[in-house]
């Protein structure tokens, strides 16, 4: 097999140093065509100095300072995290205030999905009996239960596409009252009603926690109707310290037999041609790369602009990874009120890591830098590409729901930590009914409330797991797609998977992970 020609990738012509592209990288001693001769071997995804950078030099990519070299860095050099030193991070003061004034974007007409219409005006893309906890206590008797509902009852309803137990870590032994603890509380009361759950709320709770089902849902949150077995109007509650439950099996069957009115109804939607405009559409990265800003999240940056012009919402999030590219972000809101929202959910995260002695350096894992990201600057360049270029029309605090702050279409700053669980966790509260994943070092993430669409930011991570990746954006890389044509895979494939024509790879395994609440508030 022919050795690939030496391949460095540049992102702006300003920068100083570029990435090699190929597998495997390249040797020390390799002449780089119109460039300097390697001194190191260089990782693939990682820099080479493309001119001598002396030390205190300004490193640039993305025509942004990412770093300033702490040695002689002679042309053809290995340029790494160990090599550099980061930059502050911009202050929040006199910031771009909706500066950027964006031209609007041509109406994306004609695009459609067969989706189930809710009574709240929401679509879902999944018909799924979710049971919620108020707490952790009971997340063994609800796994056990959902797993007979799943052998037992689901084969009986054939428009039931699942039944998941919304299980987290929350509900007892915490401060309940704390200001901070509104924001788990509110995440977990807004999964309740994502879209994809039809409007069905089953709730299992313990009996003695301090987040009692009447606190977790209070009246006028969800439409109430006739749930009970009893056929009576109000919340649908399983306690298990209810004195009608004697042993486990008892508890077991009570939770059946609320599961099967649930799918009853359930079991009753259809189908129906909606337009694109229905998608509620989260944007996530996890386990990047250097070429994440290169491939894949440009490539979602452009799907991103194809569903805001067809009307869609889109979210992006992830404050740490977005931190250092706030005054991009201030400068593209479509009013001074959504960029100072911004700020504030920035200023707000700024003061939590410091309560806990951390700062933005802690977010670069090892798997970034093995990729070839050296600091959390550089990766943030490339996850903030994953907003396209549409103006920011709204911003939410963590758990909020986007139809609580009267958002119906349009690019959304939803603010939430960088970890995917949590971010994948916020996302659903606030209301997103398909979800877009990319990875670079790879991650077998998956929700079990929403579909997931893997992109895998290289070829070689998209050849070796083949049967995990759902689009190889690296083909950007090897000059056999563009990002354009990138994008629109990825938006057509987003109408047949949310129309259930096709199964993501982590619907095919039934892979998910568990809801991770974010409860910035004290244990007690």
């Amino acid at each position: 097999m022919p050795t690939r020609p030496p391949l460095l990738i540049r992102m702006h012509a300003a920068d100083n140093v570029a990435i090699v592209a190929n597998d495997g990288g390249l040797p020390a001693g390799t002449a780089l065509p119109g460039g300097p001769t390697l001194r190191d071997k260089v990782p693939q995804g990682h820099k080479v100095a493309l001119v001598d950078l002396p030390a205190g030099t300004e490193v640039r990519r993305y025509d942004v300072t990412i770093g300033r070299t702490t040695q002689d860095l002679p042309a053809g050099s290995w340029v790494h995290e160990r090599v550099l030193e980061m930059p502050q991070a911009r202050a929040l003061e006199a910031l771009p205030m909706a500066t950027s004034r964006v031209a609007p974007m041509e109406p994306l007409a004609g695009f459609t999905f067969e989706g189930y219409r809710n009574a709240d005006g929401s679509v879902g893309t999944r018909n799924i009996l979710a049971i919620t906890q108020t707490v952790q206590c009971v997340a063994g008797v609800v796994d056990f239960a959902v797993q007979r509902i799943k052998s037992e009852l689901l084969p009986l309803y054939p428009h039931v596409d699942d039944v998941v137990g919304l299980e987290h870590s929350y509900g007892c032994g915490v401060a309940i009252d704390a200001p901070d603890a509104v924001i788990p509380i509110r995440t977990l009361r807004n999964i309740s009603r994502n879209p994809n759950f039809g409007g069905e709320v089953m709730v299992v709770s313990l009996g003695c926690e301090k987040l009692q089902p009447e606190r977790l849902l209070p009246p006028g949150t969800i439409p109430i109707t006739d749930t009970r077995a009893d056929g009576t109007a109000g919340l649908d509650v399983v306690c298990l310290q209810d004195d009608s439950h004697v042993g486990f099996m008892s508890m077991i069957e009570g939770v059946m037999r609320q599961a099967r009115v649930h799918l009853e109804r359930l079991n009753r939607r259809r189908r129906e041609t909606v337009p694109a405009s229905a998608l509620v559409v989260g944007v996530q990265c996890g386990g990047s790369d250097a070429f994440s800003g290169v491939t894949a999240n440009p490539a979602v940056g452009f799907c991103t602009d194809l569903l805001v012009r067809a009307g869609a919402t889109v979210m992006f999030s992830e404050v740490t990874e977005v931190r250092d590219g706030i005054a991009q972000l201030t400068s593209r809101a479509a009013t001074p009120e959504v960029a100072e929202a911004m700020v504030k959910e920035m200023a707000w995260y700024d003061a939590y890591l410091q309560r806990g002695s951390a700062d933005r350096s802690a977010n670069t894992t090892p798997g970034n830098k093995q990729g070839g990201l050296s600091n959390i600057v550089e990766k943030a360049m490339g996850s903030i590409v994953k907003s396209g270029s549409a103006q920011i029309a709204g911003a939410l605090s963590p758990g909020e729901r986007l139809s609580d702050k009267g958002i119906t279409s349009g690019l959304v700053y939803a603010a939430t930590p960088a970890s995917d669980f949590i971010c994948g966790t916020l996302q659903l509260a606030a209301g997103m009914n398909m979800h877009i994943f990319t990875t670079g070092r790879g991650t077998p993430y998956g929700l079990a409330a929403c579909p997931v669409v893997k992109v895998a930011t290289r070829t070689d991570l998209a050849r070796r797991w083949h049967d995990l990746m759902d689009i190889n954006a690296g083909r950007i890389a090897d000059g056999e797609s563009t990002i354009e044509e990138t994008g629109w895979e990825m938006f057509r494939l987003l109408l047949e998977v949310a129309s259930g024509r096709k199964k993501t790879w982590a619907e095919h395994w039934k892979l998910h992970n568990a809801l991770v609440l974010f409860n910035p508030a004290p244990i007690t």
